[in-house]
């Protein structure tokens, strides 16, 4: 039987370790700690710079596409990117779970690392990641 491939966003790394339970809208909030259940038995993921499973229920997709903002694509696939480049990573990475979030945790280290990726995030000060890693 083959394991289903979860589909997850660069930075969606960090913020399913960050999630408190605070979500665009109930759907995504179901949703999410869904995948984070899915993580915690280690599924295999696929690293990837567009809408992933976390975006699916999210109420600014339509799509495929975030409709959040305007400039929601680019910059938000510029972050995947920065985050793919501090893991040395490529899109399209297939792996276990617990092995990208180790690596996360180890190569974003530095509070200017952190800045970078997360200092224009929305929900940063909820983010227990974010906390956690910024002190």
């Amino acid at each position: 039987m083959t394991e289903i491939i979860l589909n997850i966003r660069a930075h969606h790394l960090l913020c399913l370790q960050g999630f408190q339970g605070y979500g665009y809208s109930e759907e995504f909030v179901r949703n999410m700690a869904r995948i984070i259940k899915k993580m915690e038995s280690n599924s295999e993921l696929q690293i990837i710079t567009g809408c992933d499973d976390i975006c699916s229920c999210c109420p600014h997709q339509v799509q495929g596409i975030c409709q959040k903002d305007t400039g929601s694509v680019p910059e938000i696939q510029a972050l995947d990117r920065r985050v793919l480049q501090h893991l040395n990573l490529q899109e399209g990475t297939k792996g276990k779970a617990h092995d990208f979030i180790s690596l996360a945790n180890t190569r974003l280290g530095s509070i200017s690392d952190i800045e970078n990726i997360c200092g224009d995030c929305n929900w940063k000060e909820k983010c227990l990641w974010f906390a956690s890693r910024s002190q």
